[in-house]
């Protein structure tokens, strides 16, 4: 076992027991002494990612180059870093505590969700690893909608089961994202009942079956899961986000329902319409920079023409 194999068991292990003590605080203690306490520890955490720091500046500089000065990226990679702390903390205390929300997310756009709802084909929700996204399916849930969440499994299977539970007892349900027959079946029994089927469509896709877009002037790897089903089954498009409202309040966005753009080929029409959802996302993250999740390596996979020719 290599000496970055070890460091990989502990940092899991560190987060599981995290998980674990903050599951026990949280059936015994008021939720702004909870809060306190965990942001202790975010706050300490904080000085520890060192290469999750790196990354975030390193895709900061990427998307906005000259826009922003090396001091507003460093203010957003902090407060990016912060929000995701806050998020958590938020999401365990919330899942024990479902009114607070109801409370605390509001809706904006209600009616764009009912209209594509009509059509009786269901509603491909796409979206980001955006703001507080669970709190933001957990409150569609709590609106009466039947939600089923694309999801890439927890690479700890003790911190997966939790989380599985927890969206099972609070009635949302997981599509994981492999198999991948299962996954696609699954989405299309879902949208065929006229139900809502969230993609998050923002992170690198190097498997070779995506198509790359420009995102922030940059091509980037994406998949093509929300158009091939919208496609598919006749499902509608509709563009959601949250964002986060003072300190613990969230305002969830619903946008009209995209139309497809039709092409003359089926790999021209899934780039055109891939292209069309991402940048609706680059919109949400150049106007909410500290909502999304710089420490991911977005444009780690180029085009194999461009890769040749830096060779």
């Amino acid at each position: 076992m290599t000496f970055k194999d070890r460091i990989k068991i502990f940092n899991r292990g560190l987060a599981r027991n995290a998980l674990y003590v903050s599951s026990w605080l949280i059936n015994r203690l008021p939720y702004p002494l909870f809060k306190a306490i965990m942001h202790f520890f975010i706050t300490v955490g904080f000085l520890f990612t060192v290469r999750q720091k790196r990354i975030a500046r390193e895709s900061l500089r990427i998307a906005f180059g000259k826009e922003k000065s090396p001091a507003e990226i460093n203010r957003i990679v902090r407060i990016c870093f912060e929000n995701f702390g806050r998020g958590m903390v938020e999401l365990i205390y919330y899942m024990s505590h479902p009114a607070m929300i109801r409370a605390n997310v509001q809706i904006d756009g209600k009616e764009n969700l009912e209209a594509a709802l009509r059509q009786g084909r269901g509603v491909v929700v796409v979206s980001a690893h955006f703001g507080n996204f669970p709190l933001m399916l957990l409150r569609l849930v709590q609106e009466g909608y039947k939600t089923s969440a694309i999801i890439r499994p927890a690479r700890d299977q003790e911190i997966e089961k939790y989380f599985l539970q927890e969206r099972d007892r609070l009635g949302l349900n997981t599509i994981y994202s492999h198999p991948r027959k299962e996954c696609v079946d699954n989405s299309i029994r879902a949208l065929r009942n006229n139900e809502l089927v969230f993609i998050p469509l923002d992170q690198n896709f190097g498997s070779g079956a995506g198509v790359f877009v420009d995102f922030f002037g940059q091509q980037a790897a994406t998949a093509t899961g929300p158009v091939v089903f919208a496609r598919r089954t006749g499902a509608a498009l509709v563009p959601m986000f949250i964002v986060r409202e003072g300190e613990d309040r969230h305002r969830i966005i619903i946008e009209p329902a995209m139309p497809l753009e039709e092409k003359a080929d089926d790999e021209a029409m899934l780039v055109a319409n891939v292209a069309k959802i991402t940048k609706i996302i680059e919109t949400y993250v150049r106007r909410y920079p500290h909502e999304w999740g710089w420490m991911h390596r977005r444009w780690k996979c180029q085009p194999a023409v461009q890769n040749a020719a830096a060779a």
